[in-house]
C-alpha cells in the first residue's frame, strides 16, 4: 500500500456536510508521557517495549506484525469454543466465527457479538479466545467472534457487511445457539469498537434487527485523530501512536486518512446523527490516542438522546489491560465492561 503523506488544514475547519473538521492545533510542550502514568501500569508497558520495541504500524512492518501475531496465537483448543464457517456478504468469501457458550438446552441466552482488534489491519478472534470466554462464563452468555477480512487487502464496506453478515447469522441461528434475539449486544476493542459502533449504526439505518447494547472499548472512532486533527505530544505516545492511526484509518478507507469526505458509514465520528443507536459503554485511557474522540462521540451520542456510561482510566495508554492484567486499574475497566453488560441484558 502507498505512503499517504498527512493532509493538514491550518487555520480554518472545513465543514462537510454537519461534519466539521477542526484545525490543526497547537498544544503547550514539557509533558512528559511517562509522568502520567500510574506504576502499576508503566512496568507492564516497560516490559512490553523492551521485547517488541516502539515499531510503527505502516506497510513495511504490516507483514511482519502480521506473522508476528500468527507465531504468538496460541491454538483455541476449549471444548467450550465452536469454530464455524457461515456465509459470508452476498457474493463474497465465507467467513469463520467463533461460538462461545452455544447451548440450546437451558433456555435463551443473552448473546454478544464480539468483533476483535488491530488497527483494521491486523488481529485474529483466536488472539482473544481466552478473554472472551470469561465473559461468556461471567454472564452466562453466548458470544460470537468472526473474523472479518483485514484491511488494506479488503477496504471499507467489506469489513462492515463481514460483520453484519456474523449478526444475521447469529439472528437467524437463535434457537440454534440458545440466544435471546431481544438481548443481544455488540462489542470491540479498539478497532474492534470502532467496527462495533460502524455496525450498530448500520443496524439502525437498514432496521433488519435491534440491539441492546454497544460496549466500546477505548474505540477508534475517527480517521482525523493523528491526521487533519493533531493531539498533544504526550497523548498517543505508545502502543497507537498517530502514524500508525493514520496507516490504519488510510488502508481501511482506500484514501489518506483525514480527507474531506469518507464513504457514509466508515467512520463513526463523521455520522451526523447518533440518535437512536443502542444504549452505549465507552472505556478508554486518558493518554489513549482515542481519549478525545472517545469523549466526543459519548457527549454526541448523550446529545442525541443515547443512555451512555463513559469511564475514562486515569494515566491509561491503548490498550493497558492486555499488558497490565494484575493491575488494580485492569480490574476495575473490565468490572465496569461487565456490569454495563449484566444492565443491559437484565
Amino acid at each position: 500500500m502507498p505512503h499517504f503523506s498527512r493532509r493538514q488544514l491550518l487555520g480554518v475547519g472545513l465543514t462537510v456536510g454537519a461534519v466539521t473538521l477542526a484545525p490543526m492545533r497547537a498544544f503547550p510542550a514539557g509533558v512528559a508521557p511517562r509522568s502520567l502514568i500510574p506504576p502499576e501500569l508503566l512496568g507492564p508497558l516497560d516490559a512490553e517495549l523492551a521485547k517488541h520495541g516502539k515499531l510503527e504500524l505502516n506497510a513495511s512492518t504490516l507483514a511482519s506484525l502480521r506473522k508476528r501475531d500468527e507465531a504468538e496465537t496460541p491454538p483455541v483448543q476449549s471444548q467450550n469454543v465452536q469454530p464455524r464457517v457461515i456465509p459470508g456478504p452476498t457474493g463474497n468469501p465465507n467467513l469463520k466465527v467463533y461460538v462461545i457458550n452455544a447451548s440450546n438446552k437451558s433456555g435463551p441466552k443473552p448473546a454478544i457479538l464480539h468483533i476483535h482488534g488491530g488497527g483494521y489491519v491486523r488481529g485474529s478472534v483466536a488472539a482473544v479466545v481466552p478473554d472472551l470466554e470469561k465473559i461468556a462464563h461471567e454472564l452466562d452468555c453466548v458470544v460470537v467472534s468472526v473474523d472479518y477480512r483485514l484491511a488494506p487487502d479488503t477496504a471499507f464496506p467489506g469489513s462492515l457487511e463481514d460483520n453484519y453478515a456474523a449478526l444475521k447469522w447469529l439472528w437467524n441461528s437463535a434457537a440454534q445457539l440458545g440466544v435471546d434475539t431481544k438481548r443481544i449486544a455488540v462489542m470491540g476493542e479498539s478497532a474492534g469498537g470502532g467496527h462495533a459502533a460502524m455496525l450498530a449504526i448500520a443496524a439502525r439505518d437498514r432496521k433488519e434487527f435491534s440491539l441492546v447494547a454497544q460496549i466500546l472499548i477505548y474505540p477508534m472512532l475517527d480517521d482525523r485523530t493523528g491526521s487533519s486533527r493533531s493531539v498533544p505530544a504526550h497523548i498517543g505516545a505508545y502502543i497507537w501512536t498517530p502514524a500508525s492511526n493514520r496507516f490504519g484509518w488510510s488502508s481501511l478507507l482506500g484514501q489518506p486518512a483525514g480527507g474531506s469526505t469518507v464513504p457514509y458509514g466508515s467512520v463513526p465520528a463523521r455520522v451526523a446523527d447518533l440518535s437512536r443507536l443502542p444504549p452505549t459503554f465507552i472505556g478508554t485511557g486518558a493518554v489513549d490516542l482515542f481519549v478525545e474522540e472517545d469523549v466526543q462521540y459519548a457527549t454526541r451520542l448523550i446529545a442525541a438522546g443515547v443512555p451512555v456510561e463513559l469511564l475514562v482510566v486515569p494515566g491509561a495508554y491503548h490498550a493497558f489491560d492486555l499488558f497490565a492484567t494484575n493491575a488494580t486499574l485492569t480490574h476495575e475497566f473490565r468490572a465496569a465492561q461487565l456490569g454495563a453488560l449484566r444492565r443491559a441484558f437484565s
